[in-house]
């Protein structure tokens, strides 16, 4: 029997993970193609989807912890909400100042959403599912050093910041997907 199979606490905690990944695909994606639509420049529904993206981001995590009491600790998860929340505050802020402090706030957010994600990632292997967000994070550090470099670009664009939320969404698709077995309690 596998440690799966025998922990119904690691099976409800994947198949309410596995919905939740589904639901925050479908999210990154359209918000993707609606911000790509108005990337140019910080008019108000440019605006509207920035501070929206993080505090979804929240809801996502308030939704994951409550999943995951029973297979962990999730200390890490109330660091994203708080993270995340000052981040929505924040890209309002910047919003006022231009493209380049949107670019550094988003910039440093993605870099510390990623090492929560990475680390949270790294401790569900077990479940199974978690290469692709541990992969997702990882590259989210990446994505977000970028954009904090990209604020000194003598043209600095959201582009990047609209397309980062596609490949963050295409993880969340596959680890939804590789959550199946694990949701199923095989």
């Amino acid at each position: 029997m596998s440690s799966i199979a025998a922990s119904p606490g690691i099976s409800g905690t994947a198949s309410a993970l596995r919905r939740l990944y589904f639901v925050r695909f479908a999210f990154a994606i359209v918000w993707a193609l609606v911000m790509f639509t108005t990337a140019a420049n910080l008019g108000p529904l440019a605006v509207t989807l920035l501070v929206l993206y993080p505090l979804f981001d929240v809801a996502a995590a308030i939704i994951d912890a409550r999943a995951s009491r029973t297979t962990g600790s999730p200390a890490l998860l109330y660091v994203n909400m708080a993270v995340s929340l000052i981040t929505a505050i924040g890209v309002a802020i910047a919003c006022t100042s231009g493209i380049p402090a949107v670019l550094r706030v988003w910039g440093a957010w993605a870099v510390v959403a990623g090492l929560v994600q990475l680390i949270v990632g790294v401790t569900r292997r077990k479940m199974g599912g978690q290469w692709p967000m541990i992969i997702s994070g990882g590259v989210s550090v990446l994505a977000g050093a970028s954009f904090i470099l990209g604020a000194s670009a003598a043209n600095p664009t959201l582009i990047n910041a609209a397309g980062y939320a596609i490949p963050g969404g295409i993880f969340f698709l596959i680890s939804a997907i590789r959550l199946g077995r694990a949701a199923k309690g095989n």
